[in-house]
């Protein structure tokens, strides 16, 4: 019998308690007297701007409808339920424009039922700041301050306060979106990959309750890029290369090619490369304020290469139908064909960039409409890379089946 009572005991305040409700409130937590026992809601309420006010609503738990409900507010200055709000009658009553504090609602029933409710409004905003701290070519610094709401209620036997504990958390961001570090940890974030363009950055602080609150503020960027693009980045000598120019915010620019030569033009054109190896171009420029950056692309100049292929089949059927070496970065070349009888069908010489042009040998005696015939045949090539390799001597002779 003893355990069910002490059950009513504790929940008999709760159910008192529940009798004000604050349909509009965003979230409700119980008080914690230094002295006295009972526990009262506080209803907290999100606002988004000074002035705005809050309503609470109460139904008696007990008595016989219509009820009288007398308003007052908590006098944090002398203690006490003293601040008239308002008077009504009816089955519930709201009062509405309510500030924040603490408020008592006294019923009776005409017939002798009289009894007090009592509650606290807490206008909740978070302090949510944003602003700009430092920055340079090289970064930007924010400076965010988020804080909690602090609200106080009163124990109404001493009038000590008690402070309603909160506490809030952080989010950064920037439109359009940007590189801020740690966004939620960092309420202070300092990011060297500051952004490009004119961003709004945004610090969002949300507290306990789930109330929000934001504040926001424009930059306009000084910052630079160096970017650019070689097309294409390997192939064999001579290699042209052309250079399209990416870059932000650049004034000045140079270019360093890898080797020896430079350009200080915004769009450099064409380049040309005639030595295989890898070549690293450097783009470096300088805004209007004086901001820096640089860009490295690495081209790749195939080395000299020569393979002789011992057949063909200049039917033209598309496929095979040339005698050609497979051949790269030479920069000269001379290549002689014989038939058995030793008289020559075919010669060519070239070089520089005509040899990229050349086909090879389609089967026709010395360039005329006259067709050599099917058989064996033989060749002398000799060849120079632009790495200054030799391609001649007894491995560069050799013998050719045409077929048809």
């Amino acid at each position: 019998m003893s355990r069910y009572l002490a059950l009513i005991i504790i929940l008999l305040p709760l159910a008192l308690s529940a009798q004000i409700t604050a349909p509009g409130s965003s979230a409700v937590r119980m008080t914690d007297y230094p002295v006295t026992a009972r526990h009262d809601p506080v209803f907290i309420f999100c606002v988004s701007s000074p002035g705005e006010t809050a309503a609470l609503t109460a139904a008696s738990p007990g008595g016989t409808a219509p009820f009288t409900f007398t308003w007052t507010r908590y006098d944090a200055t002398g203690g006490g339920y003293t601040i008239p709000v308002m008077t009504g009658s009816g089955q519930t009553s709201t009062a509405s424009g309510l500030v924040e504090g603490g408020y008592r609602v006294s019923i009776s029933d005409g017939g002798g039922y009289n009894t007090d409710l009592y509650a606290w409004v807490s206008l909740d905003q978070p302090v949510a700041g944003a602003a700009l701290l430092h920055y340079t070519c090289d970064y930007v610094a924010l400076d965010g301050t988020a804080a909690p709401d602090q609200f106080y209620y009163y124990d109404p036997s001493n009038n000590a306060s008690r402070r309603l504990p909160n506490g809030v958390r952080h989010l950064w961001s920037s439109s359009p979106s940007s590189v801020i570090p740690y966004p939620d940890l960092e309420i202070d974030p300092v990011t060297f990959t500051p952004p490009l363009t004119d961003v709004r950055y945004m610090l969002e602080v949300t507290d306990s309750f789930g109330c929000v609150n934001t504040s926001s503020f424009d930059y306009t960027s000084i910052h630079v890029k160096a970017e650019f693009t070689a097309e294409p980045t390997d192939g064999e000598a001579p290699l042209k290369v052309s250079f399209t120019d990416n870059s932000v915010r650049a004034m000045n620019y140079l270019w360093k090619f890898g080797d020896d030569s430079v350009s200080v033009l915004p769009d450099p054109g064409f380049h040309t490369y005639y030595v295989p190896g890898e070549y690293t171009i450097t783009l470096a420029i300088e805004s209007e304020l004086t901001c820096q950056d640089s860009a490295r692309v690495t081209i790749t100049v195939l080395p000299s290469m020569l393979q002789i292929p011992n057949v063909f089949t200049p039917n033209d059927d598309g496929i095979n139908d040339y005698f050609m070496p497979d051949k790269k970065s030479l920069k000269f070349l001379n290549l002689q064909i014989f038939a058995k009888s030793g008289h020559r069908v075919y010669y060519y010489q070239g070089k520089g960039e005509e040899l990229q042009d050349w086909q090879g040998w389609d089967g026709k005696i010395n360039n005329s409409e006259r067709q050599a015939g099917p058989g064996a045949y033989y060749y002398i090539l000799r060849a120079v890379g632009y790495d200054d390799v030799e391609y001649q001597g007894r491995e560069y002779r050799g013998t050719l089946y045409l077929y048809r």
